[in-house]
């Protein structure tokens, strides 16, 4: 039997038509847009579970210690050891810039604001996002792959009271003060590298600081922390109580509740600053300036 040479060489090809090309475009963009629809559905619905547990009946001193002791006490270390490096790092990269235009001493206003107001409470909300955030999903989703979670449920008693009303606020009351220690260890540390290594002078260097940051600013570091925690908290625990079955899945929810907790609170750092800023402009229309 013979084959001519279009058929030996060319098989048959299948031609996508324009028309199927959209619609295949169209539809995985709705499932992607109905993904993250139910998604932040999800989330909503279990951040209402949470804060009517909050209000209806608070959580025992027995399930809310512990938390505090592992979210506070053991953050300490790496948020304060955080902030002393992200100070100086600041000192490091701000000197050279502002010695060429003569302003040496007004290093400590531009560390020590930008410390306050975004640099301590946005890196302070990431490592804990990846200390705590990631060790609660797991722990977590841990549970409910072990049916543990659906065991209190047996027993009577509400899990997310229970599990996670109890995180929720201390992530809630721990973090903002966790922002501090790293605003203080940031000034600390800027002001060790400004004054000791590179001998700019004490005295101005404090002036200017407290000429050019103010209440308003450390309000404002603070402020966007409460926001920080409740997101971070309440993304871990979600991802904890969706886990995926087996080892993998809580893996991956651990990995996914720092992606997301990261995520939000730049999104939240963004628009918290927008609206900050807007509010000190209106009541100090000409604010100082280090320049």
């Amino acid at each position: 039997m013979e084959f001519s040479d279009d058929q030996a060489v060319a098989p048959a090809r299948t031609r996508l038509n324009p028309m199927q090309l959209a619609a295949e475009l169209i539809a995985d963009v709705g499932e992607l847009a109905m993904m993250w629809a139910t998604a932040l559905g999800s989330v909503l619905l279990f951040s209402w579970s949470t804060l009517l547990w909050l209000v209806t009946r608070l959580p025992r001193r027995e399930t809310l210690l512990p938390n505090f002791y592992q979210i506070g006490v053991l953050s300490l270390p790496v948020v304060a050891l955080t902030g002393a490096f992200i100070g100086m790092v600041l000192a490091v990269q701000s000197y050279f810039q502002f010695r060429v235009l003569g302003l040496e001493t007004r290093l400590g206003a531009i560390i020590n604001m930008s410390l306050v107001r975004e640099l301590g409470p946005v890196l302070a909300a990431t490592m804990l996002a990846g200390r705590v955030g990631s060790a609660m999903a797991a722990e977590l989703g841990t549970m409910r792959v072990t049916e543990q979670i659906d065991a209190l449920a047996s027993m009577g008693a509400n899990p997310v009271h229970y599990l996670v009303v109890p995180r929720f606020l201390s992530c809630l009351v721990l973090i903002p003060m966790l922002t501090i220690m790293a605003d203080f260890m940031g000034v600390a540390g800027g002001w060790f590298y400004s004054v000791v290594i590179l001998n700019i002078d004490s005295h101005h260097y404090w002036q200017n600081s407290q000429q050019f940051v103010g209440s308003f600013d450390l309000f404002t570091g603070v402020f966007k922390s409460l926001f920080f925690g409740a997101a971070l908290s309440l993304i871990s625990c979600h991802r904890g109580f969706n886990c995926d079955p087996g080892a993998e899945g809580v893996g991956r929810a651990a990995t996914n509740a720092f992606v997301a907790s990261f995520v939000v609170i730049l999104v939240l750092d963004l628009f918290l600053g927008i609206a900050l800023d807007a509010i000190y402009l209106a009541i100090w229309p000409e604010g100082p300036s280090i320049l």
